[in-house]
């Protein structure tokens, strides 16, 4: 099929739940994309933080192909060694001591929901269930994470909202000492807030949480559904701020391409959970855990995909920093490892536009936020040809003006 083609059948036969680029892609290799028509594209975009080992990594293929020609799936009925071995690898190199696998972030975070007020519950009795998260986060689409996610235009229609879920500001220490109560599970933060704009945490607020929590009797849960899995060049974002939680979720670059969330917590609050009161019919089959598998054991090879990720990111942040020095149009650099966000005075989706017809996928979120998370395979020269465009647009040498 023609672009065209994709794009027309799409329309006709697929809800329309998405704003998409007018782009059908059929191929992909490392950090390259390709349309029916063979044009090629540097992928910053990277599935939305996904692709961690960009697009068809030979060993993630060669890990799908030994594993459905093994044993694609026969549900959690059953133990399986992919599943056990994955969650070894994890525990072994983060705070936690147990896993629970599903599909995708919204469904990490609903199990970090449900485990959370369950604990409080088994704990604390049945009236501490509050769950505080931040203004401005996004937690997925669920009913419990849309209600969980601080953006009120994720909310319209769709009333009534999941009961006893709040916000408070990020990054506010006093609001946050402020809203805590006895009612209070626990809170949920994202390090960094991607979809609300690329916005850090401080580490001060991150500290200041642990110990509200601590004094409260309430869980600290990360949501390291974007962050999480090397893209800030540490294996977890949590690692940078010197602070541990009690539950932390997983997806995106967890499976490298394949659907894969999971939900990680300490012992003690792992035990809240007895058979029947979770489950997932697909989460953690082997053929997604034997790819994820290979994804951590890439991250975590000696000089390997981790410490590159630091220092393509460290050189990406400053070929940004010059770009807001040249240019008052760029207001601010923002980010992390490989997970970097450019504020602009215009209008992002024009810049999205543009670098599509010159040959580079990136994304705009918050309206004015150009996000790149591009595969963690990235190399310097590539960031070089992406930051070249973006002077000539930013100078109105290709398309409009932007000053």
């Amino acid at each position: 099929m023609t672009s065209k083609e994709i794009i027309a059948e799409t329309n006709r036969y697929i809800m329309n739940t998405y704003v998409r680029q007018p782009l059908a892609l059929t191929r992909g290799e490392g950090c390259f994309v390709y349309d029916p028509e063979g044009c090629e594209y540097i992928d910053f975009v990277s599935g939305i933080a996904v692709d961690a080992l960009g697009h068809c990594s030979q060993e993630l293929v060669q890990a799908i192909n030994d594993q459905a020609a093994t044993l694609m799936h026969v549900s959690n009925l059953y133990y399986t060694e992919p599943q056990v071995q994955l969650a070894k690898i994890l525990v072994e190199n983060s705070f936690a001591d147990k896993v629970f696998f599903c599909n995708s972030g919204a469904e990490a975070n609903e199990t970090a929901i449900k485990l959370t007020r369950q604990y409080a519950e088994k704990t604390h009795g049945p009236g501490k269930f509050e769950i505080l998260a931040m203004e401005n986060s996004f937690h997925g689409r669920t009913m419990a994470t849309i209600t969980a996610t601080g953006q009120p235009k994720f909310h319209a229609g769709i009333g009534p909202l999941v009961p006893g879920i709040r916000h408070i500001p990020f990054n506010d220490i006093k609001a946050a000492e402020h809203a805590i109560s006895p009612k209070t599970a626990g809170v949920l933060i994202e390090p960094i807030q991607g979809e609300g704009g690329v916005i850090t945490a401080d580490q001060n607020f991150m500290l200041a949480l642990r110990d509200i929590c601590d004094r409260a009797g309430s869980l600290l849960i990360f949501d390291e559904v974007q962050t999480g899995v090397g893209r800030t060049g540490k294996l977890f974002a949590y690692e940078h701020f010197e602070v541990a939680p009690d539950v932390m979720t997983l997806a995106k670059g967890l499976g490298g391409g394949v659907p894969l969330g999971a939900c990680l917590s300490t012992e003690k609050v792992a035990q809240a959970f007895t058979p029947g009161m979770h489950g997932s019919t697909l989460g953690g089959n082997p053929l997604v855990c034997s790819v994820a598998y290979v994804v951590v054991e890439k991250l975590l090879e000696s000089n390997g995909l981790l410490s590159s990720c630091q220092e393509v990111g460290k050189y990406f942040f400053e070929k940004l920093c010059d770009l807001k020095s040249q240019f008052e149009c760029v207001k601010e650099v923002r980010g992390q490892g490989l997970l970097l966000g450019l504020v602009v005075s215009a209008n992002g989706i024009d810049i999205v536009d543009t670098c599509r017809k010159h040959g580079f996928l990136i994304n705009c979120t918050a309206g004015n936020v150009l996000r790149f998370v591009p595969p963690l395979t990235i190399n310097n020269r590539e960031i070089d040809q992406l930051c070249d465009l973006l002077v000539e647009i930013f100078r109105g040498e290709k398309g409009k003006a932007i000053l």
